[in-house]
């Protein structure tokens, strides 16, 4: 699944361990994450998606 969470982030001036402590995930996470190597558990899509006050289909978008 791909994601704009990288640039989401960057908007703001985050580095990857800012959102990490916002999200209550490892650094690694948020990495795998944006990497494409994982895809949040659904929970954690939602509080993604609270913390950059966005929908869910906003942030992730479907593989094509």
């Amino acid at each position: 699944m791909k994601n704009r969470l990288k640039v989401l982030r960057a908007e703001r001036d985050w580095s990857q361990q800012d959102l990490a402590t916002r999200l209550d995930v490892s650094r690694q996470s948020v990495n795998a994450i944006e990497t494409g190597r994982y895809d949040p558990s659904l929970p954690l899509a939602f509080r993604i998606a609270d913390v950059f006050e966005m929908a869910i289909e906003e942030i992730f978008l479907r593989d094509e």
